[in-house]
């Protein structure tokens, strides 16, 4: 490098001495000479600088070496006008980048100096302006001017790898010429000037495993046949040299690592050809017997072992699992072993690879075999039960004492102990059971109830006499059947109704049965009604799937004579012995509209119709009553002023019959007659059997007595008052007395009505009662034919 830049300031002096010199003194005598000529000019016509001057510079494209090592600053170049005659009149000025700080000039002569050292990699070149300027005005004697410092690159950067160190891979085995990676370098240094950027590649340290291009960087395998097994990781150093790789050019290193990928070119192996294994005939079942392996060189997924047992002898007891983690194969137990039936088990396994590479299946079958024995250990197991579990059945009236079923156990191992028995005793829970402990039989201490508890599941212990600490246990689950103890019921209170035009053969409620009982197949019910009982209205119509209708048996149905009817149902069970019982079913008369809807049930809906609330009527009802109280209690004052009146008129004719008040001699007078009879009619049957009648032979008139004749003018006086004036009101002795009794069989015989009797009446219709009154009036209906011509008009007045 030291002769390389030697060689070039040589170059540079020679050309300097040679060429610069005459250049600068021909072109003084021609810029002196142009500056005489214009000074003379800017005399003449003292305006200098008006008229564009032709311009005088001589330009070439300035170089400066860089990383300058010399004490004085180094001389680029030199500016000269053609104006400047050497007589110091002119003054060189110079501006851009680096004036004053990297570059200046003399200002006489026009010398251009670099202060300092520069380097290309920072700038490779600098822009400047000069400008020529009288002395005495300063003004420019031509237009600016620009040119260009151009640093000159020298081979001071070395090679440089910017990334390193680098990795890269290869599969193994792979042929020569197989590509691994490329690498790179890069010079700082100018690549268009001479050989300073020019790189060759090589390998100091790698071969002969792998080779590089020297001109690309590319790195391929150089060696066949590389095994990973045998050596996985190669570390390589690459030079990168620029001067073309020439005497006194700069170098670069970086290191690669280059790792061979695996391939699956070598088979599982197993370390040994048997293996012995042992285990205890008390393990469970999925417990592990073992482990195996087979080693594979491989890795990753080339190195995956798959493990199989072949179906032989202990195929069907143990099976292997693969970890693809350990690359191991663990035995597992599948069924329980007995030291007493089997005390060894053989069987093989193969070992494979899960992925094959199909371009080594030449070197031979990629898989393995070994021999496994499994020795079975013997160890003192507890009593076995004969099941797994155990079922029975009773019935809930089985007596105390009777045996439910029986369990069994043995002891499986070589000394054979005896076993016993026991109940677990649980104290949440009845023990209805007892269990003889030589026997095992199950048998009823306490009375069993379906309905409290329809199963009972007991835990049987069996116990080895020789070993009590080793014990098993069974579960006994024992079903109560049902016996047929309660009597189907109705299955709701059930309350419908009946509309009033219902029809015969109409369902008006459909009903089903519940029973207590749980029998073994389903229930099944059976309805009717009471043997006993004849119903008119109702019947029951059993359909056979446990339900019933209740069926019509007539033509409507009246609210007012009864509205509401309980109809008896007899439900009975297929049970043995069957049970009974009679349910009520209440059915209420309702009206109903045509499409059979309900509208109303209750008893205000007979007399009010429009299904007025209960609220309204009620309002009604009261005002009713109060308007009827008004209305008695004005006719009581209007009564009471009417009957003062009456009595106390002293010429009216009718006053003694009004205020007559003979009442005889009282209970004990037996003279006088029973008035008594006429104002009550219950009278007549006490006193008929004191009276003597006439027989009906004698016209039906009776023997004329005392107290007769007095009764028969009494009558007769009324009558007469009758015939005289039958447009006045009647007063007679039964208004007086004012006693309405309870009625009569023959109706009223007031003489309100007497006067139109008809004359052929029959007054022996009249009945043995009213015999003597039949009398007088058939002798008062004789005389008046008799007489009618000359009836006397009498008015007989009583005191």
């Amino acid at each position: 490098m030291l002769m390389g830049n030697c060689l070039l300031l040589f170059l540079w002096c020679l050309l300097d001495k040679s060429f610069v010199s005459p250049l600068h003194s021909s072109t003084q005598s021609r810029m002196a000479k142009e500056h005489h000529r214009n000074l003379m000019a800017h005399r003449k016509h003292g305006m200098m600088g008006a008229h564009r001057v032709k311009r005088g510079w001589v330009w070439n494209q300035f170089f400066v070496l860089e990383e300058y090592m010399g004490s004085d600053p180094q001389y680029v170049g030199k500016l000269h006008s053609d104006l400047d005659k050497g007589d110091n009149m002119v003054k060189y000025t110079l501006s851009g980048e680096g004036v004053g700080s990297i570059f200046a000039v003399e200002p006489s002569t026009g010398d251009i100096h670099a202060l300092r050292s520069l380097d290309r990699e920072e700038k490779p070149y600098y822009t400047l302006r000069a400008q020529a300027v009288d002395v005495l005005t300063g003004r420019p004697l031509e237009p600016q001017s620009e040119f260009i410092i151009k640093v000159q690159d020298i081979n001071d950067n070395e090679p440089r790898f910017l990334e390193g160190p680098y990795t890269a891979s290869v599969p193994e085995m792979s042929p020569v010429g197989t590509y691994v990676t490329q690498i790179t370098a890069s010079d700082a240094d100018d690549p268009t000037y001479g050989n300073s950027a020019r790189i060759v590649y090589s390998i100091l340290h790698g071969q002969p495993y792998f080779s590089v291009d020297a001109k690309t960087g590319v790195i391929r395998v150089a060696l066949p046949n590389m095994d990973r097994e045998v050596k996985e990781m190669y570390q390589v150093v690459m030079q990168a040299k620029d001067m073309g790789g020439q005497l006194g050019g700069l170098a670069g290193t970086t290191t690669i690592n280059i790792t061979l990928r695996d391939v699956n070119d070598n088979p599982p192996r197993f370390s040994k050809s048997i293996f012995h294994l042992r285990v205890l005939e008390s393990s469970p079942v999925g417990s592990s017997v073992g482990r195996l392996r087979a080693h594979d060189l491989d890795s990753g997924k080339n190195a995956d072992v798959e493990y199989s047992i072949f179906p032989a002898d202990g195929g069907s007891l143990f099976d292997i699992h693969s970890n693809k983690h350990t690359q191991e194969g663990t035995v597992i137990l599948r069924k329980r072993l007995d030291y007493e039936t089997r005390k060894a088990y053989t069987f093989k396994v193969e070992a494979s690879n899960v992925v094959l590479d199909h371009r080594f299946l030449h070197l031979g079958p990629f898989k393995d075999t070994a021999t496994v024995k499994v020795n079975v250990l013997d160890v003192e197991e507890p009593p076995v039960f004969s099941r797994p579990s155990y079922s029975m059945e009773m019935y809930e009236d089985t007596p105390v004492g009777i045996i439910a079923g029986a369990v069994t156990a043995e002891d499986l191992d070589v000394g054979n102990s005896p076993v016993r028995y026991s109940i677990e005793w649980r104290t949440n829970s009845e023990n209805h059971f007892d269990i003889d402990p030589v026997e095992g039989t199950l048998s009823v201490n306490d009375a069993l109830d379906r309905e409290r508890n329809a199963e009972h599941n007991v835990t049987v212990v069996a116990t080895k006499v020789n070993n009590p600490l080793l014990s098993s246990k069974v579960t006994v689950t024992i079903k109560v059947l049902d016996v047929n103890e309660f009597p189907p019921e109705l299955a709701f209170e059930y309350a419908t109704f009946v509309c009033e035009n219902a029809k015969v053969g109409q369902v008006i409620q459909i009903i089903s049965a519940t029973d207590r009982d749980v029998p073994a197949v389903k229930h099944r019910f059976y309805f009717k009604s009471p043997s006993h009982i004849r119903n008119r209205n109702f019947t029951i119509r059993d359909y056979g799937n446990n339900t019933a209708g209740l069926v019509t048996r007539q033509v409507g149905f009246r609210r007012m004579q009864q509205n509401a009817y309980l109809v008896p149902v007899v439900v009975e069970d297929g049970g043995y012995p069957i049970r009974s019982s009679t349910g009520t079913v209440l059915v209420r008369v309702c009206a109903c509209d045509t499409d059979g809807s309900m509208l109303s049930c209750s008893a205000e809906a007979v007399f009010f119709p429009m299904g007025l609330s209960t609220g309204a009527v009620m309002a009604i009802l009261l005002c009713i009553v109060i308007l009827l109280v008004m209305v008695m209690l004005y006719i009581g004052v209007r009564r009471d002023k009417k009957k003062d009146t009456l009595m106390s008129s002293k010429e009216d004719v009718r006053d003694n019959v009004i205020h007559y008040d003979d009442e005889g001699g009282g209970e004990e007078d037996t003279q006088a007659f029973d008035i008594g009879t006429l104002r009550n009619p219950k009278g007549i049957e006490e006193s008929a059997q004191s009276r003597k009648i006439r027989s009906d032979d004698q016209c039906g008139v009776p023997v004329s007595t005392e107290e007769d004749e007095d009764i028969r003018a009494y009558i007769h006086h009324c009558l007469h008052e009758d015939t005289i004036s039958n447009s006045e009101p009647p007063y007679d002795s039964l208004v007086t007395y004012a006693y309405e009794g309870e009625g009569s069989v023959a109706e009223s015989l007031s003489s309100i009505e007497s006067w139109v009797l008809d004359s052929k009446e029959d007054y022996r219709s009249w009945g043995p009662r009213f015999k003597t009154l039949a009398g007088i009036f058939k002798e008062h209906e004789s005389k008046t034919t008799a007489n009618s011509e000359t009836r006397p008009h009498t008015e007989e007045r009583l005191d």
